[in-house]
């Protein structure tokens, strides 16, 4: 609790000293600039402070942000400079997509067997996790076209590695179907074409959820442990996430001045508040519908969502979810298929962000795109979003892949990543709450919610 107190007073006293620094500069300009410079690096090194006793990647990344504006503010040419890490952190990131999505999606198609076998609820699961996934994506696109954050941010014509911004031109719906097939594996991974490489996975999973289990189970923890490989990958990529979040927030203000902060702070809001409106229109009326118990549910699910929320990785709630869940009533069977299913093809909160900041990408480069265009970029996101909830800002992953496929300029994702920590967080908690809201729903809709007797283990470790 001590510890608790005094991180809050120093969040607090790094806070004033930014404010005061902030406010000085704007009220005496070149006359108070040191004073103000000075004011403003003492809350930065406070922060730090803040950080060291977290002993957590997070809050590093909240002060690498936080310092990385301060640099790009206060010496531009060395905020352009440090360009080179952030180019790193992507193509660290870039490595993981192709064997991150090939792993997970054949692992959580053919986990569970022949797709037959699955039964009556995995379908009425399925079913469900397409619904509200589809609806997140809706809520994000009416959200994003709403607010348009991304309009008026001028994104600079000069990028890494000769990249050269253009405008993609007009795509047929025979193109963009025919390009989602692959015609070479090793082609579409070598070229980053994760969509193709998403088709690949699907039939890939279909065809060995038809084979016996003797010849199935090689392949399937193949991929298992490939997807742990991965995870791990990630994990260690992520060190290095401050270095690379500071040096894109140094370059971007550094680059574009402090005029780009208005739409990331347009963007966060509409992010912030899209995920607001899915959960008091979507998630709030299901469970109005299926009779979920609300109040019970609330106190149940606050853990979990409070560790999402701290640890920006859905996969850190996982155990303490499936507890809660089966304390509340579901059954331990319905329990253990939904929510990991769920990790999956139920990323409400991810799949929400992914339309946003996509179109957010095309408004910012200046795209436009038509509402078929649009709606078929919330076709692929669909498919691609799927398996990256346990990884964080793991949907940057997929908002590449995505840039990419529909030659969107990557330059735009740069001023994303200045706040994709602050969006990770809520999120990752709108991710954890919709899995275990769809366990219950699913319990509910099987007629089994409350049926069987709760684990005395569980009990115990939710009295705890």
């Amino acid at each position: 609790m001590e510890n608790v107190r005094s991180e809050r007073v120093l969040v607090a006293v790094a806070a004033c000293l930014l404010a005061a620094g902030i406010a000085l500069g704007l009220m005496y300009g070149g006359a108070g600039h040191g004073v103000a410079m000075v004011l403003r690096w003492l809350g930065v090194v406070v922060l730090m402070v803040f950080a060291w006793r977290r002993r957590s990647v997070t809050p590093w990344i909240f002060v690498a942000m936080v310092a990385g504006a301060e640099v790009g503010f206060d010496a531009p040419a060395v905020g352009v400079g440090l360009r080179v890490f952030s180019d790193i952190f992507l193509r660290l990131i870039k490595t993981i997509v192709a064997p991150l999505i090939l792993a997970t999606l054949v692992t959580g198609i053919a986990g569970h067997g022949d797709l037959k076998g699955v039964g009556r609820m995995g379908v009425k699961s399925l079913v469900y996790f397409e619904v509200v996934t589809t609806l997140a994506l809706v809520v994000g696109l009416v959200a994003i076209n709403i607010s348009k954050a991304g309009v008026g941010l001028h994104v600079p014509e000069v990028v890494s590695s000769g990249e050269v911004v253009t405008a993609p031109p007009p795509t047929h719906w025979q193109d963009f179907l025919l390009h989602v097939f692959p015609e070479n594996i090793a082609k579409s991974v070598a070229e980053g074409q994760i969509l193709q490489v998403a088709v690949f996975a699907v039939f890939f999973g279909i065809a060995l959820a038809t084979l016996s289990e003797e010849k199935r189970a090689p392949v399937l923890r193949l991929c298992e442990s490939l997807s742990e490989v991965m995870f791990k990958f990630t994990n260690v990529v992520m060190y290095f996430a401050p270095i690379g979040v500071g040096a894109a927030m140094a370059y971007t203000v550094g680059h574009m001045g402090l005029g780009v902060l208005v739409n990331l702070g347009k963007l966060l809001l509409t992010i912030y508040g899209a995920l607001v409106a899915f959960g008091l229109l979507v998630l709030l009326p299901i469970a109005l519908l299926f009779k979920v118990p609300v109040k019970r549910f609330l106190v149940a699910v606050a853990e979990p969502a409070t560790i999402a929320f701290a640890t920006s990785t859905s996969e850190a709630a996982l155990p303490r979810a499936m507890e809660s869940m089966e304390a509340l009533g579901v059954p331990r069977r319905i329990v253990s298929f939904v929510i990991p299913a769920g990790y999956s093809f139920n990323l409400d909160g991810s799949t929400l962000y992914l339309a946003a900041a996509s179109i957010f990408v095309a408004q910012a480069a200046g795209v436009h795109l038509s509402l078929g265009e649009q709606l078929l970029m919330m076709g692929t996101l669909m498919l691609t979003s799927k398996g990256v909830a346990g990884v964080p800002r793991a949907t940057l992953v997929v908002l590449l892949a995505t840039a990419a496929t529909f030659r969107l300029p990557t330059e735009p994702i740069f001023v994303i990543l200045g706040i994709d920590a602050l969006a990770d967080m809520a999120r990752t908690t709108v991710n954890v709450v919709g899995n275990c809201l769809a366990s219950v729903v699913v319990a509910k809709w099987e007629g089994q919610f409350g049926a069987e007797p709760v684990s005395e283990v569980v009990l115990e470790g939710m009295a705890e």
